[in-house]
């Protein structure tokens, strides 16, 4: 196992698509739920425990090795924003492209023939994770850093809040963020019906009038 391979997965520069998504934060701030630093971390600790958790634990399922089609419908299930699914499947697409050029191997290539339309970014995600040689617990990893990273960068830009102070918003749930991943590698083991499903209703909703939006910086 490499572990240098979970840097390259995780950096922001990595070509998955992510940049044009804030996670619900371009909504969240048009609310006036996010307006500084303290509101940031609140926010995304909330992201982090509720839709973090899940799709942490999507993608150490997938990285362990079970079947994608059943996991793509987990993530199906567990995701009733339609507004929320098509974003999930955009930036499953997305990052399939660039995983599959930085890792190639049969296994991206058979998801990739199996969904043309694309797969949960969780599913690819852990994939991408197994065909890099990576452990499912470097999966969940992956995955609750983008779950708070992506809406504090996003914050820097709708609110042009300090970047020390998103980044060290980042910096304080990090132990929180070791605790869903070492959470969602745990229930990776189990089967899929049992993975958890936390759900962040307010999220499902803003996305949805997110969505029918004329102007909006960000696509989610």
């Amino acid at each position: 196992m490499t572990r240098s391979a979970l840097l390259v997965l995780a950096d922001g520069r990595f070509p998955a698509g992510g940049h044009a998504h804030s996670g619900g934060a371009e909504a969240a701030v048009a609310a006036g739920r996010i307006r500084d630093a303290a509101t940031l971390e609140a926010f995304c600790r909330g992201r982090l425990h509720t839709t973090g958790l899940t799709s942490a634990a999507l993608a150490a399922a997938a990285a362990h090795g079970h079947d994608p089609a059943k996991l793509d419908e987990a993530a199906d299930a567990r995701t009733p924003s339609p507004a929320l699914r098509a974003a999930a499947r955009r930036l499953g697409r997305q990052l399939m492209r660039a995983a599959r050029a930085a890792w190639p191997g049969p296994e991206l290539d058979a998801l990739a023939q199996a969904f043309p339309k694309g797969v949960h970014q969780p599913v690819v995600l852990g994939t991408a994770a197994r065909s890099a040689g990576l452990a499912p617990l470097d999966a969940g990893y992956a995955v609750a850093y983008e779950t708070v990273g992506g809406p504090a960068t996003a914050v820097v830009r709708l609110l042009g809040l300090d970047p020390f102070q998103a980044t060290a918003v980042l910096a304080r749930l990090a132990p929180e963020m070791d605790a869903v991943a070492e959470r969602a590698a745990a229930a990776a083991r189990g089967p899929v019906d049992e993975l958890p499903a936390a759900s962040a209703p307010l999220l499902d909703i803003t996305a949805e009038a997110h969505a029918g939006w004329p102007v909006r910086l960000f696509a989610s």
